[in-house]
């Protein structure tokens, strides 16, 4: 193993961190489809998509050669400023996981490595033109493609299954969703595990441990596949529920759909070297497939607030770490203050994650709030509904509402009541 420095072994510790964030952050990418229509048990799921994201950390090392050699310069770079950039995006992770967000984990990684190199070294610090063409065009493309490839797909499926019953199908489709599951995982070992593998071969050339230049060494390969490994099993339930039944209602012919195009889409970019967001590919997926069944909608609001986190991941993550590193430039003291504030900021967030637990036993149920909000529709009929007798305090449902349609209609002199609150 080459020599390595204190300083240099902190940041091949937080990068681990990172990728242990990355697979719980992204585990919703492969398998919140899957669980959401009852493919497979929630803790089975997670630990099939942890065995393939090991596995596909192993096939390719090519987009780690992006961020090692590509993204920002070697010359001047030193560890202390890919110490903040990893400071930078665990905390964009921990903050979106929080709130069930699927954000991007390796453009959280991208934008604190861009904002602590500008920090240290200024523009010239890194390579625009590879910013432009293997970060923000993928970016804004990969989840078009996969949304429009999805969507099509999702037709076709229901199409060349229009004779077959629906529940005769499902059957099928989902098994179809474990073999595409299992593509994307891997897909998702291939592209995100070698990140971690690029910045730490970039942190042991700037340690002067690495000529430059050099492939990650082989013990780089194995601890980011393990990390990455063991995060996924630990399981990302908040994004999983948001993206498995928030941003729509998916069947399992939509699931298959959905899985087979992100995963060709993410398998496509890491041969060509693209550093892609599984995360962006997944969720377009997903629209893709909840816009190709016929009545199937998208949950706009939830998109919009997904949309809003991809924009900000870049800018947030880079200011963090631009913030981090010049807290540094003061030595070791300015190191250790980073390392406490990393530290007592990924305790405080997980302290607050236990006031509302989401696990394998709930991840399929709708939040309180969320299932305690009344529609425009129910609301409305709510206003001219027979209140219930006189000492009685019945709940008024969806269901209880509906029925009392067919009796306002044939009874047109029937009482006004009050708005009755749903």
């Amino acid at each position: 193993m080459e020599h390595i420095t204190l300083l240099l072994g902190i940041v091949i510790i937080t990068a681990l961190v990172f990728d242990f964030t990355n697979g719980f952050h992204d585990t919703a990418n492969a398998m919140a489809t899957t669980i959401s229509t009852g493919a497979l048990k929630p803790k089975t799921a997670v630990a099939m998509s942890a065995v393939l994201n090991l596995v596909g950390a192993f096939m390719s090392v090519e987009v780690a050669k992006t961020i090692s050699k590509g993204l920002v310069n070697e010359e001047g770079i030193q560890p202390e400023v890919i110490f903040a950039a990893l400071v930078g995006a665990i905390l964009w992770n921990l903050v979106t996981w929080l709130v069930g967000l699927p954000s991007s984990s390796s453009h959280a990684l991208m934008g604190g490595l861009i904002g602590a190199a500008v920090a240290s070294a200024g523009l010239g610090a890194v390579n625009g033109s590879v910013v432009v063409t293997k970060v923000l065009i993928p970016a804004v493309a990969a989840p078009i493609v996969a949304g429009v490839a999805s969507m099509l797909a999702a037709k076709v499926t229901y199409k060349l299954n229009g004779k077959v019953g629906e529940k005769t199908s499902a059957k099928g489709y989902k098994a179809g969703q474990i073999a595409s599951a299992g593509l994307v995982s891997l897909a998702h070992g291939t592209n995100d595990a070698q990140k971690t593998m690029g910045i730490i071969t970039l942190a042991l050339v700037a340690g002067g441990a690495l000529a430059p230049g050099s492939n990650p060494p082989v013990w780089v390969i194995v601890s980011a596949g393990m990390a990455i490994a063991m995060g996924t099993y630990l399981g990302g339930w908040r994004i999983i529920r948001t993206l498995g039944s928030g941003l729509t209602d998916l069947h399992p012919q939509q699931g298959f759909a959905a899985q087979t195009s992100a995963a060709s889409v993410i398998l496509a970019s890491s041969h060509l070297g693209f550093s892609l967001s599984t995360t962006h590919a997944c969720s377009g997926a997903v629209m893709g497939a909840g816009l190709g069944r016929k009545g199937g909608v998208v949950r706009w609001s939830t998109a919009t607030r997904m949309f809003v986190a991809w924009g900000l991941t870049l800018p947030a993550a880079a200011l963090v770490s631009a913030g981090a590193e010049l807290v540094m430039r003061t030595g070791d003291i300015g190191v250790a203050a980073v390392a406490l504030f990393l530290v007592a900021s990924c305790v405080a967030i997980w302290l607050i994650s236990r006031r509302q637990v989401v696990d394998h036993t709930n991840v399929n149920g709708a939040d309180a709030e969320e299932a305690e909000q009344p529609g425009v529709v129910t609301t409305a009929i709510a206003a001219v509904a027979v209140p219930p007798a006189a000492g009685t305090t019945a709940a008024v449902t969806d269901e209880d509402l509906k029925a009392t349609i067919p009796a306002a209609t044939a009874s047109p002199q029937a009482p006004t009541a009050p708005a009755a609150a749903v």
